[in-house]
């Protein structure tokens, strides 16, 4: 799983003042819109002192109140109000949770999972059809939804750019069984974040809805033309793909939001410029769910689980070139240090019971802070019980010394 890059991980208009506990990267977050505001806060679902969910708790102005002990924290993640402490009695340092930058475009909250400050950090990717929308007098009209997967982000990231497998997972419904090779093709890269294959397809007959309208579409499969169709990834955890029907545009964005290892949460916008009126939408819904629930048969089976980091553990064809440019585009970045490994995690006292800490820039950006968090990743600084007691480490002095 991929660190310090934006990660799309609700929708926009989910995120209310009612906090809300997202789990990104193994990671808990507390996502909650500011009351006064409307700012859009994102911070460790953690409080420092007894670890409880700061999502259960509730707002007061633009501060979240930990449901056990009634701490405040601020939207940078400051503890500002401990509430057993008398009067006078100062605010420990270490009382802080990591706050993750946040922004909100194209329908969704984007945070960043990550500590490299603003100037070295990957771009949000571009939807440029956003710019485009019906209820904005353009041409594309929205349907939106999500999918549940038993598997890992990145098997679900390259069949989504997998061209072969739509004859024989999708067979009959885009896929045309009769004809699945797969033409030759050039990866495009628009950026160094993104690579995208454009072929084309020859769909299978259509039905349902789209089959009523045969006559704009022709049902003689021989006198059809092939469909463009492109396919590609987005880093670190996205897919776009775009059909171009001969009635219109179609374009999906997935972004796939790795709850751990081996489940996915994947958040889905459908884009289409045909049949643009809200009639439509349940349709498109529903198609778009039944492609989900065709991949993830196949998918949730797949072994290994993860994928391989040596090219030569799983044979490639030529057809695979988009899924080899991705897994060669890993390996650097995991040579950059930026892939979770095990000093991304604590371990509590029960077997295997682990949690993320991704640091959050604050902890680069304030160098008199360094050393000021309870919670750290196991790269940072050894994991020290007594660090809970009253905020200081392992010196009863300097905890007091913190503590004034």
């Amino acid at each position: 799983m991929l660190k310090n890059f934006w990660y799309a991980v609700e929708f926009s208009d989910k995120v209310t003042t009612k906090p809300e506990r997202l789990t990104v990267l193994g990671q808990y977050l507390v996502v909650y819109r500011t009351p006064k505001q409307g700012r859009v806060v994102a911070l460790s679902d953690l409080c420092v002192h007894r670890g409880a969910a700061l999502s259960g708790g509730t707002l007061k102005d633009d501060k979240i109140v930990c449901p056990y002990h009634g701490w405040e924290y601020d939207p940078d993640g400051q503890c500002t109000k401990i509430p057993a402490n008398l009067p006078g009695r100062g605010i420990p340092k270490k009382a802080r949770v990591d706050s993750y930058p946040v922004q909100e475009k194209y329908g969704f909250v984007w945070v960043f999972m990550g500590d490299l400050p603003e100037e070295e950090r990957p771009p949000m990717p571009v939807w440029p059809e956003f710019d485009d929308l019906v209820e904005n007098g353009g041409k594309f009209r929205v349907v939106t939804g999500e999918f549940l997967w038993n598997a890992n982000y990145e098997r679900i990231l390259e069949n989504g750019c997998d061209i072969a497998h739509a004859p024989f997972v999708h067979a009959g419904r885009f896929g045309n069984p009769d004809m699945p090779q797969v033409p030759d093709y050039e990866v495009e890269h628009p950026d160094e974040w993104s690579a995208f294959a454009t072929v084309d397809l020859h769909p299978p007959k259509p039905s349902g809805l789209w089959g009523k309208f045969g006559r704009l579409v022709g049902n003689d499969l021989k006198k059809r033309p092939p469909v463009t169709t492109s396919a590609g990834w987005m880093l670190p955890n996205m897919i776009k793909l775009h059909v171009r029907l001969p009635i219109g545009d179609m374009i999906i964005y997935d972004t796939n939001i790795p709850i751990d290892e081996t489940h996915t949460l994947v958040k889905w916008v459908a884009l289409r410029t045909f049949f643009t009126g809200k009639w439509a939408d349940k349709d498109a819904i529903n198609r778009t769910m039944r492609i989900f629930y065709e991949d993830a048969a196949v998918v949730d089976k797949v072994r290994p689980e993860l994928l391989p980091f040596d090219l030569g553990a799983e044979l490639h064809i030529k057809s695979d070139i988009i899924a080899v440019e991705y897994r060669r585009r890993r390996q650097e970045l995991a040579d950059k240090g930026w892939l979770l490994n095990e000093e991304d995690f604590i371990t509590g006292d029960v077997p295997r019971r682990t949690a993320t800490v991704i640091p959050s820039p604050a902890r680069r950006e304030s160098p008199e802070l360094a050393r000021a968090w309870v919670h750290k990743a196991r790269g940072e600084h050894p994991t020290v019980a007594a660090s809970r007691l009253m905020g200081g480490d392992e010196s009863g002095s300097e905890a007091n010394e913190e503590n004034k």
